[in-house]
């Protein structure tokens, strides 16, 4: 099975008897039987997915870690299950809309929903995002000129 990898750690985290979560939770827990790195794409052989037919069945499952299972990160760094949610404002307090996803393209890209509009793409940079604070639960966004008309 191919994997569309989302951690920064892949190594650690896809290891031969390794039991994998997942959500939905019902396609789970999986158990890695191989890994192999292919072109630049993960391949796991997974425990009791013997043929296309039952890996078709658990095709689209996304691989989760349990949160308490995570390692703890340095102050600048974040996961995205800790940005999503939270509220985008300006220096000066006024509400942009909130963190709907995180997209990992050539760089980070906060997926911000704006309430009556499209979805803004903000660069996940400290010049563009200089202010995170979980416990407040918002971010402060200090676009550059015309970020927001896009």
């Amino acid at each position: 099975m191919t994997v569309e990898v989302r951690t920064d750690d892949p190594d650690r985290r896809f290891t031969a008897g390794a039991v994998l979560a997942t959500e939905p939770a019902e396609r789970g827990p999986l158990t890695v039987e191989s890994v192999k790195w292919h072109s630049g794409t993960l391949l796991l052989r997974i425990a009791g997915v013997e043929d296309r037919q039952a890996a078709e069945a658990i095709r689209n499952t996304m691989l989760v870690v349990e949160v308490a299972d995570l390692p703890e990160l340095d102050d600048d760094s974040f996961y995205d299950h800790q940005l999503v949610g939270l509220t985008v404002q300006l220096v000066d307090g006024t509400v942009v809309g909130t963190v709907s996803g995180v997209r990992h393209d050539a760089a980070e890209l906060l997926v911000v929903r704006r309430p009556g509009t499209h979805d803004l793409l903000v660069p996940f940079v400290t010049a563009i995002v200089p202010t995170v604070d979980l416990a407040a639960g918002h971010l402060v966004l200090t676009p550059p000129e015309g970020l927001l008309e896009l």
